[in-house]
């Protein structure tokens, strides 16, 4: 009688690029039980039950998706299936940013995060109501609406799903309430010792009253001193006023500064996301943490829920320009088409942000022994066209494209219907 193979699965003869493992060349990795069981330059194909050959392809750690909007149906318009942009879309850990609320925290664990075949984290939010379709209802977001002691208790007592805090330094709140909704999302981040994830650029339309006396230019310099080290700068590349770029087109000075005392930052590449300004902003040396999509209903063709408002004012500043198709991979695509090398995108996507997490022992690493989550990607070759909401165009030389996933050892093909096609220059 013969032995049973040694291994499940084997992924044949790919380019294996692991930052956390300091892996960068052609290895064979082994699957089994769920789990990665070796990484070796090669492994006889014979000790696996099935072998998939992923020649010419990069075989990656699970990459990890820092800004989705996954509480579907709650969270209105925003909310996407999880797996669409999860699994099906090349992407084994999703964290949701701010859809979930102390108050709603348990709906999003039970409907999304544990039937989810994708790995579902969140960053709570520091309001009550959580991530409704608040450029329709800003008045939700008032100091009024946040409760420290409610959403420190909720955290901390579900830290297994939750790993930050999600809040917003923009005009249209600043011109409400000035900084104090800051001011105590920065003391939940303390007395939960989670970071806080800060949206910047403007979100909300302003009040009818105008700016009432705030500059969106020092919003910057006046939060970056209430933020602690590992709390997380959102949107940076926003073309919206009061991201990293300033209305004279300068790089904010204490940017720099903030990063030299350990704060982070996030793409959150999104609809609202300048080619023109990431540029500025890479040029002065900004070269971001963490790498999100950013994908919702608002930027892609998924169907609206029944009642679902149809239009607002400011809704043309969110689909992609008729594509209305995206996702991380293409994300990754588009800072290597700003000059970003593929070794400095990759740990964007997978060890960086499981550091962020503190999960570095469970993902974003092929090591041997954890969750065999491996995200295996076509490396196109050529001269693509990639653009933004400003109609900026710019030429990718190389685009990368998922073909599948594993998910603790899982196959998941790359079928998401927001996945978009190459576009020959």
């Amino acid at each position: 009688m013969s032995e049973r193979p040694a291994y499940d699965l084997l992924l044949r003869g790919g380019h294996v690029i692991d930052p956390a493992s300091g892996l960068d060349g052609t290895y064979d990795v082994a699957v089994r039980g769920g789990k990665i069981a070796a990484v070796e330059a090669n492994i006889l194909p014979s000790s696996a039950i099935e072998v998939t050959d992923v020649t010419g392809k990069l075989v990656l750690p699970g990459l990890i998706d820092t800004h989705a909007h996954v509480y579907q149906y709650v969270t209105g318009r925003f909310g996407m299936n999880p797996d669409l942009v999860g699994v099906q879309s090349g992407v084994t850990t999703l964290v949701d940013q701010g859809g979930p609320s102390c108050m709603t925290l348990p709906g999003f664990r039970h409907f999304i995060a544990e039937p989810a075949k994708s790995r579902v984290l969140a960053f709570l939010s520091a309001y009550l109501v959580g991530g409704l379709e608040g450029h329709y209802y800003p008045n939700l977001y008032s100091p009024d609406c946040v409760d420290i002691d409610a959403t420190v208790k909720s955290a901390l007592a579900n830290l297994d799903i939750v790993r930050g805090i999600k809040a917003h330094a923009e005009i249209g709140g600043f011109a409400r309430w000035g900084i104090r909704v800051i001011e105590m999302s920065a003391e939940i981040g303390k007395r939960t010792g989670l970071p806080v994830y800060v949206h910047f650029g403007q979100l909300w339309g302003l009040p009818e009253s105008g700016t009432n006396g705030e500059d969106v230019d020092t919003i910057l310099e006046r939060v970056i001193p209430l933020l602690k080290e590992g709390d997380i700068l959102a949107h940076p590349f926003t073309r919206h006023p009061g991201g990293f770029v300033n209305r004279a087109g300068e790089v904010h000075p204490v940017i720099q500064a903030a990063l030299d005392r350990g704060l982070k930052v996030d793409v959150g590449h999104g609809s609202h996301f300048s080619y023109r300004l990431a540029k500025k902003a890479i040029a002065a040396g900004i070269v971001p943490n963490t790498l999100g999509a950013d994908i919702h209903g608002y930027n892609t063709h998924i169907p609206a829920p029944a009642g679902t408002p149809d239009k607002h004012d400011d809704e043309e500043n969110h689909p992609f320009l008729g594509q209305a198709r995206f996702s991380l991979v293409q994300a990754m695509s588009s800072m290597m088409a700003l000059g970003l090398s593929l070794e400095q995108v990759v740990p964007m996507v997978t060890s960086n942000p499981a550091t962020v997490l503190d999960r570095a022992s469970e993902i974003g690493a092929l090591k041997v022994g954890m969750e065999a989550d491996v995200t295996v990607l076509n490396d196109l070759r050529g001269r693509f066209k990639l653009i933004d909401n400003e109609k900026t165009e710019v030429i990718a030389e190389r685009l990368l494209q998922p073909a599948f996933c594993l998910r603790a050892g899982q196959r998941f093909d790359a079928i998401s219907v927001v996945l978009p096609e190459a576009v020959a220059a």
